[in-house]
């Protein structure tokens, strides 16, 4: 099977990689049904979609909420008849030195980035089980693959997630439900994730260093691209996307 008239579920579709990966695919034949918080950006990249010819919906959906992402794989059978593919793409990255106890952030990236995720996978478990098929594709980070001061608790949870979806590689293999699973871990990619670092000193730091070396998300959004693209037998299961100008 092709990108073409696959299902997709993106998470954190309202910009950066999400959105990026959304248009493309949708270029290419895919139906996205897309969540994240902000529904008036939602609304709007739909709109863009469906005027380039292609075929989308959505659904406003916290990813921390468990009923909201099921709601949003709901809609996705309920308009398509049919689901192949997950993104987990939701997620921040409020970075900062551990010292600075910024607790409450801590708590926000466990439940969006990893337990969001989870409830990405809860959702979409029972029906791969069932069809015995399907992808769930997780954006984690090179924070996942190597440590980097002021990210420690950031890096925590992309760890977690690189973790998870090796087991539900290996896992499905055992179990014969031949579910793919794709790890991205994106170094500098231009997104928001900036904007939701509060600690300045770690801000001015990342941000220089984007300045110099990031690059555009439509970088990641090629990758799920090439990995949904592949034949049904073939996992290709993880992808470290560096800016070639960083270190």
């Amino acid at each position: 099977m092709t990108v073409k008239n696959k299902v997709v579920v993106i998470t954190g579709a309202s910009s950066g990689i999400g959105e990026a990966t959304a248009k493309l695919l949708a270029q290419n034949g895919a139906k996205v049904v897309l969540g994240a918080r902000r529904r008036e950006r939602l609304q709007q990249i739909v709109d863009d979609i469906v005027s380039a010819g292609g075929e989308a919906v959505f659904a406003q959906t916290d990813v921390r909420d468990a009923a909201e992402v099921q709601a949003l794989v709901d809609l996705a059978i309920s308009t398509y008849g049919q689901l192949d593919v997950i993104f987990n793409n939701a997620g921040i990255m409020p970075s900062s030195p551990i010292s600075a106890l910024k607790t409450d952030e801590w708590n926000d990236m466990v439940d969006i980035n990893l337990k969001g995720v989870l409830n990405g996978v809860a959702a979409v478990m029972p029906i791969f089980t069932a069809q015995k098929s399907g992808q769930i594709i997780t954006t984690s980070s090179v924070a996942g693959i190597k440590s980097f001061p002021g990210a420690g608790v950031y890096g925590a949870t992309k760890f977690a997630v690189r973790n998870l979806m090796e087991v539900i590689r290996m896992e499905s293999a055992q179990e014969g439900t031949n579910i793919r699973t794709v790890s991205l871990y994106p170094a500098a990619i231009n997104t928001e994730l900036l904007k939701t670092i509060t600690d300045s000193d770690t801000a001015a730091g990342m941000s220089e260093l984007y300045q110099q070396v990031g690059i555009a998300p439509t970088a990641i959004a090629d990758v799920v691209n090439f990995a949904i693209d592949q034949p049904e037998s073939v996992n290709v299961n993880e992808f470290t996307i560096y800016p070639t100008k960083q270190a």
